[in-house]
């Protein structure tokens, strides 16, 4: 996709990544094409434009830096610190050191799903990396993380054991643990709010991932999810720290930007695309959010 765009052919959509991406790498295992594992990332072409993912991935830098745009925010992935990237979101490769070097877990949704029951006991952890996806780490926390990465790849390894792909996630779940560890001290979210408010919450985002595109209002929400909208946005707000009109906003602009940057839709298909009546409110709504014209971030 990133060719084509680069030979003058128009790209309508914002570019996918899924695990594919990795299973480029020649020294690399993996479980059922949905959990891949590897520590050289020198094959991997560079993402150079926006790109959405459908997989997590953890990179933990050993040496040298990457510059990565997440969401479209610059950050610098640098010795003893941690990236991690959450499915939907939109990254961005910009430059790597020649002195790059890490570990790397790629891990696709469907893998995920047996240990998500567990992991709703540290959503906020996981609400925390969509805004800080880089971890800085002691050196002490980066050798637990290569050693989370040393045994991992010896279980995948092991194409006999009937059951490696429970012990990955296993293994997995308790480096979510340690990750959570690490970063409690400075979660500000409501990580103690009760077990229904999570859930709602959780069922809120599930529902404005896949319709924030057609549904901007805080009313069909609440429908969905059987409440007012007054007590959606509470309980959003209580287990968030955010309303959830914010959190619409807030995918509906993430959205627009990516398309601005990484595709080659006029701003009258971008308002299509995202379901406004008109051009016109669109850029009035863009330019609200962000103190700009989808013209000028366009250009910018």
């Amino acid at each position: 996709m990133f060719a084509a765009k680069m030979m003058g052919m128009e790209i309508n959509t914002i570019p996918m990544m899924d695990i594919s991406v990795a299973q480029a790498c020649r020294n690399m295992d993996s479980i059922d094409n949905n959990f891949a594992i590897f520590n050289d990332i020198t094959e991997i072409p560079l993402l150079e434009y926006p790109t959405r993912v459908d997989v997590v991935v953890l990179a933990v830098c050993l040496s040298g830096n990457c510059r990565v745009g997440v969401n479209l925010e610059d950050y610098m992935l640098s010795t003893r610190q941690i990236l991690i990237i959450l499915p939907d979101q939109i990254v961005q490769c910009v430059s790597l050191s020649s002195d790059f070097s890490g570990v790397f877990l790629v891990v696709t949704k469907v893998f995920m799903d047996t240990i998500l029951p567990r992991l709703k006991e540290i959503l906020p952890l996981f609400l925390y990396l969509k805004s800080h996806p880089c971890i800085d780490l002691t050196q002490e926390e980066i050798d637990d993380m290569v050693e989370y990465h040393s045994f991992l790849w010896k279980k995948v390894k092991m194409t006999n054991n009937i059951f490696r792909k429970e012990i990955a996630q296993g293994l997995l779940l308790s480096l979510f643990y340690d990750l959570y560890n690490i970063c409690a001290p400075n979660i500000n979210l409501v990580d103690n709010a009760p077990n229904r408010q999570q859930e709602i919450f959780e069922k809120f985002l599930n529902e404005v991932t896949s319709l924030y595109k057609s549904e901007r209002s805080v009313t069909y929400y609440a429908k969905k999810l059987f409440l007012t909208p007054k007590h959606l946005s509470w309980v959003v707000k209580e287990a968030s720290g955010k309303t959830a009109g914010e959190w619409i906003d807030d995918f509906v602009i993430l959205e627009a930007k990516a398309l601005l940057k990484s595709s080659d839709m006029n701003i009258q298909q971008i308002a299509e695309d995202l379901h406004f009546s008109n051009q016109s409110f669109f850029g009035k709504y863009f330019k609200h959010y962000t103190g700009m014209s989808p013209k000028q971030y366009r250009r910018a």
